[in-house]
């Protein structure tokens, strides 16, 4: 195959992603963890299910950095999970030495690469890559957007006993606590989804789609989140290796859009086979953009932070 992706880390967001991957046929995938044979493992398990799924993509594992040589995406999901309990600021000062070390890696190897980031909290580890990596801004990218708004329209969907294809949604922000679920941007066949579910009902969404992750992590007790989270990954790189560019939310550096800088904040992006091909500027309300403004903030001090403690 001509696309090749890495995929830093061999959890389970790691290892359901490679799956993924090779089974849409969508690029050949390098697995790789610091832990001796565990990518090794993973691999050759997954690879062993082509004979049955009826995929010809390669996947193979290994600790050895220097074979994501050549990959058109790597994507970072190394780093420690999110537990019960934990704020992202504690998560962000366990994962930052991770991240820094693999961008540092990316850098040296796949200077020609385009990052996507996975690793939590989201919008500061992208972020970090990006300024450790130094790659132009369009190639540093951060998953959250796309699996925010899956669970925003997934939820919207469950009231409305609708299949959630049917559902148009976006969340802005960051993500975390301080994401934009849009009320006025969900629509159902053409209709606000609003205008069908009770006021009460849809502010309860809202606030289980910020909530929705911590929310995993409670019912697991050990780990988070890697389902849904591995499609997102999935469908941002369709975008990126498939040649056709698709709009959608995503964890970019803003230079000025929406009035905000050097912070990477989820907006909607035209993604592509370059990265970011265009980040896009929709119309907000007054109440809208300053909960943006707010959540740019929140990410600018704990980008901060992060630093400081890194010094």
């Amino acid at each position: 195959m001509n696309n090749k992706v890495s995929v830093v880390g061999a959890g389970f967001v790691g290892t359901m992603t490679a799956q993924r991957i090779v089974e849409k046929d969508l690029a050949d995938v390098v697995l790789v963890d610091i832990v001796e044979g565990v990518p090794q493992g993973k691999a050759l398990d997954i690879a062993q299910s082509a004979p049955i799924e009826g995929f010809a993509a390669k996947v193979a594992g290994t600790n050895d950095f220097s074979l994501i040589r050549d990959s058109r995406v790597v994507v970072v999901t190394a780093g420690f999970p999110r537990a019960p309990g934990m704020t992202r600021e504690e998560l962000a000062l366990k994962n930052g030495g991770v991240v820094r070390s693999v961008a540092e890696k990316i850098r040296l190897f796949a200077p020609g690469a385009i990052i996507l980031m996975v690793t939590n909290p989201l919008d500061l580890m992208a972020h970090l890559a990006f300024k450790v990596s130094g790659f132009p801004a369009g190639r540093v990218i951060g998953m959250g957007g796309v699996l925010d708004s899956a669970r925003y329209r997934y939820l919207i969907a469950e009231e409305l006993d609708i299949p959630a294809g049917d559902i148009q949604a976006l969340v802005l922000g960051s993500h975390g606590d301080a994401m934009i679920p849009l009320e006025r941007y969900a629509t159902v066949g053409g209709m606000p989804a609003a205008g069908l579910i009770k006021k009460e009902k849809f502010s309860r969404i809202i606030e289980r789609t910020k909530n929705s992750g911590a929310e995993i992590v409670g019912l697991l007790r050990t780990g988070s989140a890697f389902h849904a989270p591995s499609a997102a990954v999935v469908f941002m790189l369709e975008a990126m290796l498939l040649g056709s560019p698709r709009i959608m939310p995503a964890s970019v550096y803003l230079d000025g859009q929406y009035g905000i800088r050097d912070v990477f904040l989820g907006v909607p992006v035209r993604l592509g086979p370059s990265g970011v091909e265009e980040i896009l500027t929709v119309d907000l309300s007054e109440n809208e953009l300053t909960a943006l403004k707010r959540s740019a903030e929140e990410a600018k001090k704990a980008f901060k932070n992060l630093t400081s403690h890194e010094r």
